[in-house]
């Protein structure tokens, strides 16, 4: 059945290449590349920001070059994806050049992600929305690398307990724990207007959310996280740990609607409640010497009560 032979016939390059040559062109190098021809990393988490650090690398560049390679790998249809060096790209743009040296390298899209990842989470300065979907992409591209399921879970392949997950490989390559990596993870579950707010802490402005009650909003659906939103636009500060978990039990109950959460998000907080500080010294003419905190705090709330009725009544007498 001639019809059903295939033949594996070798290429014109390995017939007329010599195996030194074969292997030279499968060694990585490196090349001046055009930035044109440099596509950026898909779905890359690190933001690239125009900020006071970038303009001193661009400062850098304009005048010595980009001394450190970029990693970059071919694409099948021509030109080279970034691998590692986005920032350096930048540089170059700003600092006016057309080329920057790269290292070109043949790799598969799990080893790209990777590298990506632990490249970046060097730098001095990550955002929490950054280290959450690089978290993500990584333990994906290690559960695939692995031939393992892409779910998350705790515990290794079919109870292997000699097996090591890749949670647990990837912790022990970040240097913290399996149960942060998740938490971390969970934020990429938020809305993005709330994921910015966890960003927030890290940037020095309001309005924050902390780590853990941005966990537990990730656990609510996309339309009550909304309502938690509007809230905190309309209300002007976020929940705490303690509201968020109510708002869980609300909508386990499915009693979670604007309205309660807008009740929740009233109750006043500690940490939110405004605090009056008078100098000592402005006040202790007032008082016999030792008169407790206690004391001098309840005849000012009673002399400010009195003040409060003699103003009014002389409004009354008008």
């Amino acid at each position: 059945m001639a019809n059903g032979l295939k033949l594996n016939l070798p290429s014109a390059d390995s017939l007329f290449s010599t195996q030194e040559e074969r292997d030279d062109a499968r060694r990585e190098h490196v090349m001046e590349l055009p930035l044109s021809e440099i596509s950026d990393f898909p779905d890359h988490p690190f933001k690239v920001r125009m900020d006071a650090e970038m303009q001193e690398m661009s400062e850098s560049v304009r005048q010595y070059g980009v001394l450190v390679p970029g990693l970059v790998r071919p694409k099948e249809d021509g030109g080279y994806e970034m691998v590692a060096g986005h920032r350096r790209k930048m540089a170059s743009e700003q600092a006016g050049r057309d080329t920057m040296p790269c290292i070109v390298r043949e790799l598969t899209d799990d080893e790209s992600v990777i590298i990506m990842v632990d490249s970046n989470l060097q730098r001095e300065k990550i955002l929490p929305s950054e280290k959450a979907f690089a978290y993500k992409m990584k333990l994906e591209a290690m559960r695939r690398q692995a031939g393992r399921p892409s779910k998350d879970n705790y515990s290794p392949v079919a109870n292997n307990l000699v097996a090591k997950t890749s949670s647990a490989e990837m912790a022990e390559q970040l240097g913290t724990s399996k149960d942060q990596i998740f938490r971390y993870i969970r934020l990429t579950e938020l809305l993005p207007e709330l994921l910015q707010f966890r960003d927030n802490e890290v940037l020095g402005i309001k309005p924050q959310i902390s780590m853990r009650p941005a966990v537990e909003l990730s656990y609510l659906p996309k339309e009550q996280q909304q309502f938690v939103l509007t809230a905190i636009e309309s209300e002007c500060c976020t929940p705490n740990h303690e509201q968020v978990l109510r708002m869980r039990e609300k909508s386990k109950e499915g009693l979670l609607d604007e309205t309660e959460v807008h009740s929740i998000m009233q109750e006043e907080k500690p940490n939110q409640v405004e605090h009056f500080k008078l100098p000592k010294e402005k006040i202790s003419r007032f008082f016999a010497p030792g008169t407790p905190p206690q004391k001098i705090e309840s005849d000012i709330i009673k002399g400010l009560e009195l003040l409060a009725r003699q103003r009014e009544r002389n409004r009354e007498a008008r």
